[in-house]
């Protein structure tokens, strides 16, 4: 981590890795184009550690770029009330400390594609969720829950956990959370392939092959 007077910069890239459904950061294309003027998005942990905020989001606007690393000041003013830093503090990061670019230019902006964000609704057992168990069963039926303005749909996705030695009882005592489909697919992506199957559709894995195989609801 990257350190200065009252703060360390966190190091995105583990929560990245293990949430690569959910978790996106920009390219090496991207943070290899950073320049004078844009504005990057870098996490701030407080030292000590705050009473309100533990870390903080905020945005630096780059001032010099060189080999030894990028320099900009601080666009934010810290929530936290006891924060050592402040507003127009210079602050010294790595590319790879960036989660986030606000191009000063966008037009000079690199052409990179960008992942598949999976934030469609499921249901899913929280056991899969907990990493207790891996997705067994799953079927994809009308969208019926959510509501009214909520930002993202119901994807009809419903998923159930290995039953292994759970009694019927058990199963059906689970908890469930209804959640981003990346939220599953971070945990469990062997299923990945089947996400844009049809309404109607119903899947169960075998686990001595790997396979899922097409089954009747």
């Amino acid at each position: 981590m990257a350190q200065g007077p009252g703060y360390r910069l966190i190091d995105p890239r583990p929560v990245a890795a293990e949430s690569p459904y959910t978790f996106f950061l920009p390219s090496s294309v991207e943070r290899d184009a950073i320049a004078l003027g844009d504005q990057v998005k870098l996490k701030f942990e407080h030292i000590p550690p705050g009473t309100e905020w533990g870390v903080e989001r905020m945005w630096v606007t780059v001032t010099d770029v060189a080999e030894r690393g990028i320099h900009g000041v601080l666009d934010n003013q810290p929530y936290e009330p006891t924060a050592s830093i402040a507003l127009g503090d210079t602050i010294a990061f790595a590319p790879h400390h960036v989660i986030s670019i606000r191009w000063d230019d966008p037009a000079a902006a690199p052409l990179v594609s960008r992942p598949r964000g999976h934030w469609e609704r499921c249901m899913v057992d929280q056991c899969v969720l907990d990493g207790v168990e891996p997705v067994e069963y799953l079927y994809r039926e009308t969208p019926d829950l959510g509501g009214a303005g909520d930002e993202e749909p119901d994807s009809g996705w419903r998923l159930r956990g290995r039953k292994g030695d759970a009694t019927d009882v058990e199963i059906d005592a689970r908890e469930a959370a209804y959640v981003a489909l990346g939220a599953v697919l971070n945990r469990d992506d062997s299923w990945l392939a089947l996400i844009d199957a049809p309404i109607g559709s119903a899947f169960m894995r075998d686990f001595a092959n790997g396979r899922y195989e097409r089954v009747e609801r």
